[in-house]
Order: C-alpha cells, then structure tokens, then sequence
C-alpha cells in the first residue's frame, strides 16, 4: 500500500498546485515541478528517495516517446529535410561540440563530456510543444523552426541512449565495437518491428477494431507500447527507444489518429507525474551549498544556447533576426531526455552520483524558466535587439509579402478576418472577379491557405501600418468579418482617420453596439442574429408565395449552393466542430505541397482518388496559377499544391499517398 500512498500524495498535491497555477495564468508545468521540489526528498520528504519514483518517470517517457513515433512520417519530413536535418542536426553537433569541450576544460574525461555535451544540447519537447500550442504560435515561422529543431533532438536522443550503453560496455572492449554492436541491435530491433507491423499489428488491430470495443482497442494499444518498451530493455537497450519503435510503426496504420486519441489521457498523466519527479532531482536541501555553481551552469545553458541556436537558424535557416532570437530563446532549456540520458548514465557508472546535484539542479531549473521564455520572448528578443523595426516579426506564410501583393492592385476589397465568414466572402469576391486580400491572425489557417495560392496574410488589421500595405488607400471596400467587437471597433476608427470615402462593412454578433459602430462610421453594421431572422422570414414569405421574383430566385440560388459554399473551409484553432463523430462534419481544406522526390509526380490526379473515397480535390495552384476544379486527367508536377476537401484521416493516407506511394 505504500506505492498508493506515494501515487495519492502526487495527485494531491499536483491537483492543488496546477489549480494555482491556472489562477496565476503560468503553466501548469511549474506546478508539476513545484510539487516534487517541495514533497521530494529534498523538500518535506513526503516522497521516497528519487529511485524508487523513476518507473513513473519511465512510463511517462515510454508514453511520449510512442506519440512521437504516431506523428513521425518519413516521407513528410524528407519533403522539410533541410530544416529538420540540416539545421536541427547543426544544433545538436555545434551544441554538444561546445559543451563536451567545456566539460573536458572542466576536469571530466572524454566519455562523460561527450554525454553531459549531449544531454545539455536536448531542450524539452513536452513544454515547448505544450507552450507554444497554447499561445497558437506552433505554426509561426519561429515556431515551425522550434519544432523542427526539437523533432530532430528528440531522435539524436535514442542515438544518446545508444551511446550510453556502448560506453557502458567495458573497458576491455574497443568503443568502435561496442557502439557498432548496440546499433546492429537497434537496427535488428527496427527491422524486427516492421516485420511484426506487416505480419501481426495490422492484422492485430484488424481484429480488435471489427471488435468495436473501445476497451479492446486501449488494451491493445497499451499492449503494444508496454511490450515494445520491454524488449528493447531486455536487450539492453532503453526503452524510450522500444515505443518510438512501436509507435513509428503504427502511425503507418489507418488506426493511428485513434490510437493517439487512445494514449494521450496516460501520457499527460504519466508524463505530469514524470515532471514532478523532475522536480524532486531538485534537492532544497542541499542547493545552498551548490547554489554558485548550478546558477552559473543554468546561465551557461540558458545564455549558451539561446546565442548558438539563434545563430545557427539566422545563418542556415533564413529566418529574420528576431524570428532567429525567438527561436533560441524558445530553445534555451534543458529537457526531459537529459534527465533519461544523464540518469541511464550514472546508472551505468559513467557519470558519478556526487555530479547529479549540480547538473540535476541547473536542468530543472531552466525547465521551470522555460514556459516563462517562451510565453515572453518577443519582449525578451526586442529587448536584446534593441529595435522595434521588426514589430510583427512574422514571415509571410505565401510567396509574395503583402505590401508588395496590394501595390499591384485596384479598386480591392480588404476582408479583415479570414475565417468561416470571411471565406465565404472571398468565395463570392472571385465568382465576380473582384480583385479582394485578406488579414488574419491565425497561422494554422494561413499556412494552408496561403500555399494554395489564395490572397491571406499575416496581418494585424487594428494597426494602421498594416491596413496601408494591404493597399488602403486603393481600396473600393473594407471588411470587417472576425466577431470580436472592441477589435472591430478599433478597425474602423483607423479606417476612417485614413480615408473617409471607402464603403466600410462590419459583422456583429448582435445589435448592442450598432450605435457605436455607426458612430465611429461604419457604412454598414450586419448583426448577425438580425440577418438569420430576416432569412427565416424570407424563407416564409417564399413559401407563402410572395410574388418578388427576384428575390426567390436569388434565394433559392444562395439555398442550392449554400452548402458548397459552406464546406469548403480552411480550419483554423478556433474553428471547433460540434459533431466530431460525424464524418462529414470533420472535413475541411487540406493543402499538400508535392516535393521533388514525391511519388506522384507524372501520375494523374485520378491516381489520388479511390473509388470509395468521398473526399474531393479542390483547387490546383501550378507556378502561381489556380486552378478550380481541375481535370482528373491532369498530370502532377513537382512543385504543386494540391487542395482536397477530406477529413484529417484521409488527408494523412492522401499524403502518404502523394509521397510515398503507398
């Protein structure tokens, strides 16, 4: 009963600290670590000594570790190989290059340099990714290049770990060896995996899903990464590396979207129980006396990296020069694998006990600093630049920055929002061929959008510097489609200290502030709760009879597409479906880029559609063409994009699809 007592402390405690923590609007991360900072053994002491809580660190690492192997996709990284190799594999060499040469300075020999170097160079997925989703920033170029970046630390890990348990081998052994021996296992481990993929997972799942039992299949799941995770620690190897295995092979399923939806309630338990074990590394005990030496480490790792990573990614990944800050200072922490890699190295007699304070300490710390970073490092890389040139440090997500697009047009319509509403404008903008451009503040919308070739930008419209490069003065018509009103309103006064002649619409929510729009001079205020009674009462007075030709016919055109127009929508965050369980309801655009090494290319696009598949393709752009609706019989090139109408399921086989072939 004592493991039950250790478990309901944990919970407890973590319960009470993530509430304060969401009360305080800091992230839940710094409770999780705050409570194994206080309970651990070097706090109150309610919690055993640190090696008797590591197995829920394990499981915690085994779960994450298997939901990256679900996301991993050889063929989607090949085609953003550059990014994710060339500048993520710069990061971790030039990282653990300057580290490991510090660490020699320092008085360690060359073995336990080289894997402190390494474990220093990791940063942590688990808090970065969960960050920057909650801010929305995931999809900016900063946080397109993080994330990369992280993806690629995540898989130099396992190698780590391989290293680790070449070194342990012995000293009798020669190094070449032993690491040539323990990667002949991982890649028997790896053929291993496919092979039971082919012959007994698929098949497997198969079964368990004609089942329909929901119970059945978690089992299942379970199953597969406990047991993976297993063979690969009998075979003394780690197991992180047996469910990064497991899960790569079953994201090559048609069950993994399930299977992710499956794991994830155990791994954000497991994985918060993994951080508050973490922070029990942190002994409060002992810090005072080692307080020098882990706040000059953690100053070493946080200042280090931040200017290593932000150099690398200016030099290689052609980001601006704050975009480049943000990315190191989103970078510039310690992660969850430095912990796997420096605890499976003390255990193996690599490393000492007595260096775990000191290192232990300085990671924790700069993982609790971490969420800080990241929700602040605009503020922080402004404040290290010293210039305010680069305020809306966004890269344009099309080809064309926007100031150059809106010098070429005339007589335009400004859409101020490209969501549900917005779109459907844009729809009925391009039947007329009115030249129209759009600004928005989602990136996930954007960055599909703008690929297809559609005129939507980055763009905070309630600044009037980025309303002129979207061509204000030039334009025939402003727009204000998004639903928020004190944003709208802010609009408007900015339109109208502009230019005072341009046709100015606004959608609201309601009638409540019709007077203060009008006021600030809005041409035309369209409540929505208004305009859905008066098309009710359209609809009755058609039904009646009423004799207005006109109007019937033009009704009854708008009710014979409605649904067209409705379904073919960019989905941004915000865009949540009721009916989640309904196929229909789930699909939306999807834009797929066809790179060079695409298996499709010089295929027809009839080859992307099987027979019982309901999803559609949309739009083709080619060399900056649209073309709507295009021909089956067309031939893919490199360098198109492809826009389908499909739900996510069959957006990930339609890709595959298009990249691999199979």
């Amino acid at each position: 009963m004592e493991i039950f007592k250790y478990i309901l402390i944990l919970l407890s405690c973590s319960v009470i600290s993530v509430v304060i923590c969401r009360r305080l609007h800091l992230p839940a991360i710094i409770g999780y670590l705050s409570v194994g900072m206080i309970v651990g053994p070097g706090g109150v002491g309610w919690l055993p000594g640190i090696e008797d809580m590591n197995h829920l660190a394990e499981f915690g690492i085994v779960f994450l570790m298997f939901t990256l192997g679900l996301e991993f996709s050889i063929p989607r990284l090949m085609a953003n190989r550059h990014i994710l190799i060339g500048v993520g594999g710069l990061q971790v060499l030039i990282c653990t290059l300057v580290a490991t040469s510090i660490d020699w300075l320092l008085g360690l020999n060359f073995k336990q340099s080289l894997i402190v170097g390494g474990g220093l160079a990791l940063s942590s997925t688990a808090v970065v990714v969960k960050q920057l989703t909650e801010q929305k920033k995931q999809h900016t170029p900063y946080g397109n290049m993080s994330i990369n970046i992280l993806l690629f630390q995540d898989i130099a890990a396992v190698a780590f770990l391989i290293l680790v348990a070449a070194f342990s081998s012995g000293e009798s052994s020669s190094l070449h060896i032993t690491f040539l021996i323990t990667t002949i296992k991982g890649i028997f481990i790896f053929i291993a995996m496919t092979l039971l993929s082919i012959w007994v997972l698929k098949p497997l799942f198969h079964e368990v899903a004609k089942a329909r039992s929901t119970e059945l299949f978690m089992m299942a799941t379970l199953l597969v990464a406990l047991s993976a995770a297993g063979i690969t620690h009998y075979l003394d190897l780690s197991m992180a590396l047996g469910a990064f295995l497991a899960g790569l092979m079953l994201g090559e399923t048609e069950f993994r979207h399930q299977i992710e939806l499956d794991i994830r309630p155990f791994r954000d338990v497991l994985l918060g129980l993994f951080f508050v074990v973490i922070g029990s590394y942190l002994d409060l005990s002992i810090l005072p006396s080692i307080i020098v030496e882990v706040l000059l480490l953690l100053v070493a790792i946080i200042v280090g990296k931040m200017i290593l990573i932000a150099g690398i990614v200016k030099t290689f990944g052609h980001l601006s020069t704050q975009a480049s800050l943000r990315t190191g200072i989103i970078l510039a922490n310690g992660g969850e694998f430095t912990f796997v890699i420096l605890t499976e190295a003390i255990d193996r007699d690599i490393l000492q006990a007595g260096q775990r304070p000191v290192l232990f300490s300085a990671v924790v710390l700069s993982i609790m600093v971490a969420p800080l970073l990241i929700r602040y490092n605009k503020e922080i890389a402004r404040f290290i630049s010293r210039s305010r040139a680069d305020q809306f440090d966004q890269k344009e997500y099309s080809t064309t920055i926007l100031s150059d697009h809106a010098a070429e047009l005339q007589n335009h319509v400004i859409l101020c929002g490209y969501g549900r509403v917005g779109q459907i404008l844009a729809r009925f903008l391009d039947q007329e061929n009115i030249p129209w451009v759009a600004l928005d503040m989602d990136p996930m919308r954007l960055s599909k959008s703008s690929i297809a070739g559609e005129n939507a930008f980055y763009g905070d419209a309630t600044y009037p510097d980025t309303l002129l490069s979207a061509g204000l003065s030039r334009a025939r018509m402003v727009v204000v489609t998004f639903s928020d009103e004190q944003p709208a309103l802010q609009v408007v006064k900015h339109v109208r200290e502009m230019r005072l002649d341009v046709p100015l619409f606004v959608r609201t929510q309601d009638d409540s502030n019709l007077n203060a729009f009008q006021e600030a001079g809005a041409t035309e205020v369209v409540p929505e709760t208004l305009e859905s009674s008066l098309m009710l009462a359209s609809h009755l007075l058609l039904t009646l009879g009423v004799p207005t030709k006109k109007i019937i016919d033009k009704i009854r055109s708008i009710h014979a597409d409605r649904y067209e127009i409705l379904r073919g929508m960019y989905r941004g965050e915000d865009d949540l479906s009721v009916l989640e369980d309904e196929q229909e309801s789930r699909r939306s655009l999807h834009s797929i880029f066809v790179p060079e090494a695409a298996s499709a290319v010089a295929k027809p696009l009839s080859s992307l559609i099987p027979d019982d598949e309901e999803f559609y393709i949309k739009s083709l752009t080619r060399d900056s063409e649209r073309i709507i609706d295009p021909s089956l019989d067309m031939l893919i090139e490199v360098g198109d994009v492809i826009v389908i109408f499909a739900t996510p399921e069959e957006t990930a086989a339609i890709e595959e699809l298009i990249l691999n072939g199979s």
